[in-house]
């Protein structure tokens, strides 16, 4: 292979790869390219329309089931939304042995959410981002080259990161609503290690807490570096196969297929993680 259909293969690979990104520079909005020096304050504004867009169709689909809902022979489309609600509800029945109103709508709408942006995997790679470049140059002026588009936002590690966060909050809260400040402090403070002597436990304080710092931060980052990296490949895999040519299109239906489990599994894992960090979180230790 030549250097250049390297370079053309690597550039390829590469735009695939970029987020579409909105900032502020010398008191102006600048997009893209312009935005490599902007730091910190750079929205992917693709990820964020994208997520956000799921979230409303998960909202309006699950509203409009429930709108319909009938106490006789359910449809099909009604059947198969309770057969969905039900087996995330049996999931939290038989993982968090708290009390709270708040874990199965939290975890039904982890797993269908998480899924939903995970789906759009499986959308050929170059459609939705030739067809933005497409309306990028005709309609805007701009070069298609400079148009980006990702439209897994879980291939955003800023999203799952996000979504991580939101977990590691929760795991906080429903520590200190259990436990109470003191409780909390003490868990993170007496544990693992333990001495009937006063002056051996004040000398084992700081290992403690180090050691339990470690693995509650360890829990949502773990969270979120998984969904990420799993997606992240497939797609990788989808972009390689989109380069081939022609030849793309069994070897895309070929990995989709696989694909699907990967889909389906880590929208399940990132659910049931949750809802087992939030059961310990909320186990009461005293």
């Amino acid at each position: 292979m030549a250097a250049g259909e390297e370079i053309t293969l690597t550039g390829h690979i590469q735009h695939h790869l970029t987020n579409a990104k909105m900032c502020t520079v010398d008191g102006s909005v600048a997009f893209n390219k312009a935005c490599s020096e902007a730091g910190f304050w750079t929205w992917h504004i693709d990820t964020l329309a994208w997520s956000i867009g799921l979230g409303l169709l998960f909202l309006f689909v699950f509203k409009r089931a429930a709108s319909k809902a009938t106490v006789g022979v359910p449809g099909k489309f009604q059947c198969f939304i309770e057969m969905v609600v039900e087996f995330v509800a049996n999931n939290v029945k038989d993982t968090y042995h708290g009390k709270s109103k708040l874990i199965a709508p939290l975890a039904l709408t982890i797993f269908v959410w998480v899924f939903l942006m995970n789906l759009m995997d499986l959308i050929p790679v170059d459609f939705l981002p030739a067809f933005a470049g497409y309306v990028g140059e005709a309609g805007f002026g701009v070069n298609s080259h400079d148009v980006y588009m990702k439209i897994v936002p879980t291939t955003d590690i800023n999203l799952t990161a996000a979504l991580a966060i939101g977990v590691f909050l929760l795991m906080i809260g429903y520590s200190i609503r259990i436990k109470g400040v003191t409780g909390f402090i003490k868990e993170l403070t007496l544990h693992p290690f333990h001495a009937s002597n006063v002056f051996v436990q004040a000398l084992l304080v700081p290992f403690n807490l180090l050691l339990e710092l470690i693995a509650l931060v360890a829990k949502p980052f773990s969270l979120a570096l998984r969904l990420f990296g799993n997606l992240y490949a497939g797609e990788l895999i989808f972009i390689l196969i989109g380069a081939v040519g022609l030849m793309q299109l069994p070897l895309h239906f070929i990995w989709a297929v696989f694909h699907i489990l990967v889909i389906v599994l880590q929208a399940f894992v990132f659910m049931m993680l949750t809802i087992v960090y939030l059961s310990m979180a909320s186990a009461d230790n005293h």
